[in-house]
């Protein structure tokens, strides 16, 4: 029997990243970049919601209305935003899925996944803290590793080379296709199309 949770269509999409022009294109930011390429996508504009500490726009994917957000709190502080959104609009964290980086997957990779550990990611750190459990979906856009833990931080908070730019890049844009499955609930074939490799030409 499927898990009831993994087939719930979602209502919010957050983005986590730093606000401020410093941080726009950096490899922490690629939630940002997920959910702005979606916003840009569909025609929407972002609009600061003071009570949720976030930028927030709304559309519809698939026939589904759902929410966008991205905290402005400053990544290790997302959760409050997070949360907050969620008591708002009366959403289940299981109604959510959550767009971040992810060191442990090579640029160009994206992948979908519900419940599990932070992986050491401070935005979702700060979310666990705040929700005091996992049971979410995620969206992980790989930034790749800098080979040693002493060099994760200026790598996170740096611009990725051209060409990792443009495998980021690609990954959302693979991400973003299979979204409105996602979005509908059907998190087995979406999961199926972001994960399989493309046939070689």
């Amino acid at each position: 029997m499927a898990d009831v949770t993994v087939m719930t269509p979602l209502r919010l999409i957050v983005g986590l990243g730093n606000p401020g022009a410093e941080h726009l294109r950096t490899r922490h930011n690629a939630g940002f970049w997920c959910v702005d390429a979606l916003a840009a996508r569909e025609g929407l504009r972002w609009g600061m919601e003071s009570k949720l500490r976030g930028e927030t726009t709304r559309l519809t994917l698939g026939g589904q209305a759902l929410w966008l957000l991205k905290p402005m709190t400053f990544m290790n502080a997302s959760g409050a935003s997070v949360a907050a959104a969620l008591r708002y609009w009366k959403i289940e964290p299981e109604q959510m899925l959550v767009v971040h980086d992810d060191l442990d997957l090579p640029a160009g990779t994206a992948r979908l996944k519900f419940d599990g550990g932070h992986g050491g990611q401070n935005g979702l750190r700060d979310l666990f803290a705040q929700l005091g459990h996992g049971r979410f979906h995620r969206l992980r856009i790989g930034i790749g590793h800098p080979g040693s833990k002493d060099r994760v931080l200026g790598w996170v908070l740096g611009r990725p080379s051209v060409s990792d730019e443009a495998a980021m890049l690609r990954a959302i844009g693979n991400a973003l296709e299979v979204l409105p499955l996602a979005v509908a609930g059907d998190f087995d074939a979406a999961m199926q199309r972001l994960h399989t490799p493309a046939p070689e030409p």
